[in-house]
């Protein structure tokens, strides 16, 4: 079963200014991690500039992990500390688990 899963990104004080040398192979590792399905939005936080929120959808957090570890910004310092937590996703036409109102949901309607 497919799930939702953000990857936070702490950058570096020297983020935007570092950025330009490691921009184009973090953006090819991101699109063709999109390409596969797994990274659905990805982006810098903005104003300021102090991090990034990137969004996958898989089957566990592996997936998650091994793009961050691999990722020419966290390799090159760019990226002081990254984190990878599920969302839990209920609302909208992607959501992973969605709930409705007026129904129980699935994990509810075990319990009853």
């Amino acid at each position: 079963m497919s799930r939702h899963f953000l990857l936070f990104y702490d950058a570096a004080p020297s983020y935007l200014e570092r950025r330009a040398a490691h921009r184009e192979e973090h953006l090819e590792r991101a699109w063709a991690a999109h390409r596969r399905g797994e990274l659905v939005l990805g982006g810098a936080l903005a104003e300021p500039v102090d991090g990034a929120v990137l969004l996958f959808r898989a089957d566990g957090p592996q997936v998650v992990e091994e793009f961050a570890r691999k990722d020419p910004y966290v390799i090159n310092g760019l990226v002081t500390r990254w984190r990878v937590r599920e969302w839990t996703t209920v609302v909208g036409e992607t959501s992973a688990t969605p709930v409705y109102p007026g129904r129980p949901a699935s994990g509810d309607a075990k319990r009853h």
